[in-house]
């Protein structure tokens, strides 16, 4: 069997946009200081928003716009309840999650079966959200390394309550944080329904997510690590749909997993790693995942 390197890389641009999108998303979000687990429920989110958008106005760039503002606004029960109420991080993540995968099954009946309108391609015929997607990698390192509103987030992350004392209102840092993670997990789903599938199905965003989530913890808070990371799994699951479609006799099942299982591989290989990280000082933001009290 042969393959084309240059087809299969290309292949592999699209593949990993969805996950490129939300793990650049979580990446910002986890560098205020926020741990977030609801990125699947946001995806799938704006995978039907951004679907029906498109099919109903007939233009997928719409359904985009749409898809970002509809991810960024579901998001906005975990900023109350994170930020305002001081609920868990972790339990009102999950809790996104599930409310978010309910409310696309709820709302996404109407529009099973029908497909949505062609885009135009871009450069190398590759979808312009492709090169979007990519754009943002440079445009998110730049800000958080290079820019004032970067160091100020970073330094909301490293340490809220240093930060507060500074007079940086902390609050409205993570809450415009939050934000963008939902809106690029919104464009991520809308790439696998809008771009990808064609089609609106319930649970298509099929953990997508949960990997995005792996990724920015791989890429060590980094946004060319996310990158890294999501071409990794992307090509993971291009060469599986390219040895299903050539006959390769290995269990369909066993490729279908080979995604996850890759997955699986990289979470053992971060654990070891944080282990000596640990003993170097660690890397990750010092107040991820903790609560801010302005009056403690």
């Amino acid at each position: 069997m042969m393959i084309d390197p240059i087809a299969l890389f290309l292949l592999l641009l699209s593949a990993s946009t969805p996950i490129l999108f939300a793990a650049l998303g979580e990446l910002v979000v986890e560098r205020a200081g926020v741990l977030n687990l609801g990125v699947e429920g946001m995806m799938i989110v704006g995978a039907l928003s951004g679907f029906a958008t498109a099919y109903y106005s007939g233009n997928a760039f719409l359904g985009f716009a749409v898809a970002a503002l509809a991810g960024a606004l579901v998001a906005l029960p975990f900023t109350i309840l994170t930020q305002f109420l001081m609920s868990n991080q972790v339990a009102s993540g999950l809790a996104l999650t599930l409310f978010g995968l309910g409310l696309a099954a709820l709302f996404g009946k109407p529009v099973e079966g029908v497909r949505a309108p062609t885009m135009t391609a871009g450069p190398l015929g590759l979808n312009w959200i492709v090169w979007l997607g990519l754009a943002m990698v440079p445009a998110i390192w730049w800000f958080l390394n290079r820019s004032r509103a970067g160091l100020i987030l970073r330094g909301v992350g490293e340490n809220h309550d240093a930060a507060h004392a500074l007079g940086y209102d902390v609050r409205r840092v993570r809450l415009a944080a939050i934000a963008f993670g939902g809106a690029m997990a919104g464009i991520g789903g809308a790439f696998i329904s809008v771009a990808t599938v064609l089609q609106w199905t319930e649970g298509m965003t099929a953990g997508a997510g949960w990997i995005a989530l792996a990724i920015v913890v791989f890429s060590n808070w980094t946004a060319p690590g996310v990158l890294a990371g999501a071409w990794l799994f992307g090509g993971v699951t291009v060469l599986q749909l390219r040895l299903q479609a050539a006959g390769v006799r290995v269990p369909v099942q066993l490729l279908s997993m080979a995604p996850y299982l890759a997955t699986i591989i990289v979470l053992v290989a971060i654990s070891a790693r944080q282990k000596f990280s640990r003993r170097a000082g660690g890397t990750a933001p010092g107040s991820l995942g903790q609560d801010f009290h302005a009056l403690r």
